[in-house]
């Protein structure tokens, strides 16, 4: 199977999948390869170092180019990091003075003298056109020439690989997990379905895949092998045919359908055609995307094959010649027009997750205690037949429509769009919404497993739950939107990579700081070099080999209460066109010393690929108790075509993080209490011994010494605990 989906498996699992060879004494090169492992702040497990060391020298090699690639990448230390100021964070200097000699040095030079003069002259000055300004002046070596080693402290962050199976199992179980998932997936899970799609099409399936995103995946898999394909909604078809085309199959963004084989497109129209004679009515599904069914109509040619006349009526819905009425439209009506709650309850209740996405709005159009009444009861009726991720979405959203005066209404689309709004909406009734809080927790409650012996990492216990995969990003330390940790450190350091693809492209890392009240205290930027115990790296503004940025701080001597890192682009290739680009934190221990990338004192790496021009990945709080801690964000603003500055973008973003940090999430912690009646015995993990026996464990990482059968979850798998 290769490398590529090993790679995949330790990405995921933090698991090594079990090496095969010949045995022979691999003990030094097992022990070297762990060596290697911990200078990038990973280890070896007791279990996988004492299998490797009973394998031939030759075969641990092997393993250890892949173990050591995988790890270095997951961390970000498969780049090298260059900073523009050689000695950084020493010797930053004012951004005054380092203009003044970047102008000096242009001055100096015959190639941009008369240039320079004229634009001093004007009152204007253009930063790029300095030969001196925005590119490296020396070499990575040089640079690493001038710092000395980093100094180990306990606080080290250090990820253990554990022991996995055989490859082959390995992989099985990632597809069966992530093509099972009961939460959508985001970008980068989806495409390793895809490749576990491929590898594992004639192998075990799971009982059921209930996100459409993910069937249309597997169905361009199983298209390819011709086996039955899984549909039973016409929209299954639609995202099939964009899983093709490599386009978006959750139909958010437009898909350039390409010519399709005359296999395929038969496969497609039998299909259309099957779902559309077992169910008529769901050609009402047509309308909401019509104009691509008409794109798709011109690639599937359905006039040729009059054989399969639910096909054709697909498409002559899409074209206006035939009505088909969709359940939103008739709803619409009911509660737009006529005010008829009762009617628009009774149509909503044939689709229990339309009803309850729809329940604030019902309640809140209710006239009568009646009417509320029926809401509320058709509500409780279809709550078993409802999706797990959809019931907790809904409880979430309740617990935030208390009614309190000065809310804003955060809005995030599926791709991390955001913006902010005053909240004009009525309150939901509190009575109601007491009701409907209690079924939501009941049904929660009924559906959670019994987890025999439940042990909880506390630190987890505040991270949000992952009710959808595009509430966070791929890598490592990562945890989804609404998330608070710990952080714990004197040295904060922020880092951003990126590398063009085609044009110059400048991306600019920056800090803003905010007060309790939001408002603006300062930053750093290429603009603030030094600045309230903190110090930027230096501008870099061209990346055609990669280009790294970073800002440290010490956060005893930051004022204010929040820091906001962010990444705006000035100019160039947006986030989704880059070859690469990500962004971290580490954090150090003051007299730690070291490069300006220690890939040992990473505590989180995300991978930047989303819309707009402005990234905000997470800000950090102090609390009253004088701790910092990182509310996890993964949002993106709009922002300009170009010249995104942090000078220029302050307002939203205060806005947007207030609105975040108000709003509450559903966390572990809330799961923890429904099930904690329920399980034998549930003990907070204090970081000591570990129970003899078989455990329920959740936690931010895998703990040495679980009982091998052993269930746990931790941020890789935390969809797992959404129940289905």
């Amino acid at each position: 199977m290769g490398h590529g989906l090993a790679s995949l498996i330790i990405r995921h699992t933090h698991r090594l999948p079990s090496p095969t060879g010949p045995t022979g004494d691999g003990d030094v090169v097992a022990r070297q390869l762990d060596a290697a492992l911990m200078s990038v702040g990973f280890k070896l497990s007791t279990d996988l170092l004492a299998h490797l060391s009973g394998l031939s020298a030759a075969t641990v090699v092997e393993t250890a180019v892949l173990a050591l690639d995988a790890a270095r990448a997951m961390v970000g230390d498969h780049v090298q990091h260059n900073v523009y100021f050689r000695d950084f964070p020493t010797q930053v200097p004012d951004t005054f003075d380092f203009w003044q000699e970047c102008i000096a040095a242009a001055l100096a030079d015959d190639a941009t003298r008369d240039a320079t003069a004229t634009q001093l002259r004007s009152g204007v000055l253009d930063l790029l056109t300095l030969p001196t300004y925005g590119n490296y002046r020396h070499t990575y070596a040089e640079m690493l020439a001038v710092h000395d080693e980093l100094i180990a402290a306990a606080g080290d962050r250090m990820t253990v690989l554990h022991l996995g199976g055989v490859l082959d199992d390995e992989v099985t179980a990632a597809y069966l997990a992530l093509a099972g998932s009961t939460t959508p997936l985001g970008d980068e899970h989806l495409a390793d379905l895809r490749a576990l799609a491929a590898a594992r099409v004639d192998g075990p399936q799971p009982e059921e895949i209930p996100i459409r995103e993910n069937r249309a995946v597997v169905n361009a898999a199983r298209l390819g092998v011709g086996a039955d394909l899984l549909l039973d909604t016409v929209t299954d078809v639609l995202r099939l045919a964009c899983a093709l085309s490599d386009g978006d199959v959750t139909l958010q963004e437009p898909t350039r359908f390409r010519a399709l084989p005359r296999p395929v497109r038969r496969a497609l129209l039998a299909g259309l055609d099957g779902v559309v004679a077992a169910a008529p009515g769901k050609l009402a599904d047509v309308p909401a995307h019509r104009e691509r069914w008409k794109r798709l109509g011109e690639r599937l040619h359905p006039h040729e094959y009059p054989r399969w006349p639910g096909a054709a009526a697909v498409f002559a819905v899409a074209r206006g010649e035939r009505e088909a009425r969709s359940l939103d439209g008739r709803v619409e009506e009911l509660l737009g027009r006529r005010k008829d709650v009762t009617g628009a309850v009774e149509q909503l209740s044939t689709a229990p997750g339309k009803l309850f996405r729809a329940l604030d709005r019902l309640l809140r159009t209710a006239r009568t205690q009646e009417e509320r009444d029926a809401v509320v009861a058709a509500a409780e009726r279809v709550a078993p037949q409802v999706s797990g991720r959809v019931v907790l979405s809904v409880r979430e959203h309740l617990h935030n429509r208390s009614g309190k005066r000065g809310k804003r209404r955060v809005f995030v689309n599926r791709l991390g769009r955001a913006w902010v709004t005053a909240d004009t909406r009525r309150p939901v009734p509190p009575p109601e919404r007491k009701r409907l809080t209690a079924i939501l927790d009941a049904e929660v409650r009924r559906r959670l497993p019994d987890p025999g012996h439940l042990l909880i990492d506390p630190d987890v216990l505040d991270v949000a739950l992952p009710l959808s995969g595009r509430a966070t990003t791929s890598g490592l330390g990562v945890l989804p939107r609404g998330s608070v940790s710990p952080v714990d450190g004197e040295l904060l350091r922020f880092f951003v990579y990126w590398k063009q693809t085609f044009q110059p492209t400048d991306y600019d890392l920056s800090a803003l700081l905010l007060n309790g009240r939001y408002a603006t205290v300062s930053w750093l930027s290429y603009t603030a070099l030094r600045n309230v115990g903190g110090e930027h790296s230096g501008d870099i503004t061209d990346a055609p080999n990669g280009a790294s940025e970073f800002i440290n701080l010490r956060l005893g001597s930051v004022r204010g209460t929040f820091i906001v890192p962010q990444v705006n682009i000035y100019a160039g290739e947006c986030f989704e066109e880059v070859a690469e680009s990500f962004f971290g934190f580490m954090l150090r221990d003051a007299a730690q010393q070291g490069r300006p990338f220690e890939p040992r004192t990473v505590r989180m790496k995300s991978e930047l690929r989303g819309p707009g021009r402005v990234a905000l990945p997470l800000a950090f709080q102090r609390g009253n108790d004088g701790r910092w801690r990182a509310h996890w964000l993964h949002l993106y603003l709009k922002g300009t075509p170009t010249s995104n500055q942090v000078e220029g973008n302050r307002v939203s973003v205060a806005t947007l993080l207030r609105g975040m940090i108000e709003r509450e999430y559903l966390t572990v912690g809330y799961l923890a209490d429904l099930v904690a009646d329920r399980a034998p015995s549930m003990t907070l993990w204090d970081g000591g011994a570990l129970p003899d026996g078989p455990v329920t464990f959740i936690g931010l990482d895998r703990p040495e010494g679980l009982h091998p059968d052993s269930r746990v979850i931790t941020p890789g798998n935390l969809r797992d605990l959404i129940p289905a």
